[in-house]
């Protein structure tokens, strides 16, 4: 009975240090998400402008080119 108790006890450890490692790495991936959200919005911004210099540098051209 006691190696029985013993041998629960161990995988009731092992289940929580698996949360809690679990929860370590959902915390380093939701910073990873926001860091990548936020170069995308970084790199949105950069296209837009460039977009729109572009499209002011078409206008420039001659139209019988």
């Amino acid at each position: 009975m006691h190696a029985e108790l013993a041998t629960r006890e161990a995988k009731l450890r092992q289940v929580a240090e698996l949360c809690q490692s679990r929860r370590r790495e959902n915390i380093a991936l939701r910073q990873q998400l926001l860091a990548s959200q936020q170069d995308n919005k970084q790199l949105t911004t950069r296209l837009d402008a460039a977009k729109v210099r572009l499209h002011a540098l078409l206008e420039t051209l001659p139209e019988d080119a």
